[in-house]
């Protein structure tokens, strides 16, 4: 059988990725975190500050991708232990069915999520633009941090308690309930539990910025992370591998909420590699944790341990029901196999 030479939707695959950041290596002394693999933002020294941006477009959803746009980057600033403070946004509008209205409403979306953060809309660039099928906003956040309180993905240390604030995937369940409204409800599943999950881009809502905020301001934080497209499971293997640790997780521990958990279900989608924005991984020390979670606890953020970090070079491990299973794995996101 011939191999096709074509990749699928989502990212590009691990491998190639960090081939080709390995051949174009930046050479500017003044980038302290450049692009590599498992790191959510870059890191400008500044001076008197580090300055942290990020980009990151929004290609799957139609409804609301404005509000996906703001909040999907202001989350990876802020688990950089940073401030989002400015914000500028590539809109792309398919060339058959832009509209002024259509334009109006992604404008409104993108201003509504800035003021909810207290980010300045900066500046962009939009455009009608041929052979595209929905519209996609390509974000790109700006924050700034003080040298001592940068935070990285790729500090987990060995013993480190791995903590989940949220529960998963938020962003995929709304995405999936939003997008595919009409197949749900074809399938039998309840309109007010479909109208749940649609809300679940506000409610829980798919903004971390409030949580890493508490963990910086109550604990030594050693890793923060934002798991979003290959789901939980992808983003617990990049914390790993740029930290160089292994991972022992327990499975049970992590949460999903039903509404989640039955929107995935009609569509045969493993929760654990569906995008997950919404969720904050965090590591630190294991004395450190039940003080965390309790701070967590007393502000209505829900948090569980989730599972260890073990010996530097070691391997990702994972049980279920007390046995030892194979560590989840997914090539790209569960979610591009409804929109591939």
């Amino acid at each position: 059988m011939t191999t096709s030479p074509y990749l699928s939707p989502g990212k590009l695959p691990h491998g190639l990725l960090d081939q080709l950041l390995r051949r174009f290596p930046p050479g500017d002394p003044r980038l302290i975190v450049g692009p590599q693999m498992g790191e959510d933002a870059a890191v400008i020294d500044f001076g008197s500050t580090y300055l942290v941006a990020k980009t990151d477009p929004i290609t799957f959803a139609a409804d609301e991708i404005g509000w996906y746009a703001v909040n999907v980057n202001a989350n990876d600033i802020a688990v950089m232990g940073a401030t989002p403070r400015w914000f500028l946004a590539t809109i792309l509008l398919p060339e058959k069915t832009a509209t002024a209205t259509l334009a109006e409403a992604i404008y409104t979306q993108i201003a509504g999520a800035c003021d909810g953060l207290g980010v300045a809309l900066a500046g962009g660039h939009t455009e009608i633009t041929v052979g595209l099928e929905r519209p996609i906003v390509a974000g790109f956040m700006l924050g700034e941090v003080a040298s001592e309180r940068l935070v990285r993905s790729s500090g987990v240390q060995p013993g480190d308690a791995l903590i989940l604030a949220g529960s998963i995937p938020i962003e995929g369940t709304a995405l999936i309930a939003r997008e595919k409204q009409a197949e749900l409800l074809a399938r039998g599943i309840a309109p007010a539990l479909v109208r749940r999950a649609q809300d679940f881009l506000h409610d829980p809502g798919i903004s971390v910025v409030r949580a890493a905020r508490l963990a910086v301001e109550t604990v030594a934080v050693h890793a923060m992370h934002d798991p979003t497209e290959g789901g939980l499971a992808t983003g617990i293997w990049e914390v790993a591998q740029t930290s160089g640790v292994g991972v022992e997780i327990d499975l049970d521990a992590v949460p999903v909420r039903a509404e989640s958990k039955v929107v995935c279900d009609a569509f045969g989608l493993d929760p654990l590699g569906t995008i997950a924005s919404g969720a904050l991984l965090l590591a630190v020390a294991s004395g450190d944790a039940a003080r965390l979670l309790a701070a967590f606890g007393d502000t209505g953020l829900a948090a569980a341990v989730i599972g260890r970090a073990t010996e530097r070079g070691a391997d990702l491990k994972a049980k279920r029901g007390g046995q030892e299973v194979a560590f989840p794995r997914f090539a790209v996101d569960e979610i591009a196999r409804l929109f591939g």
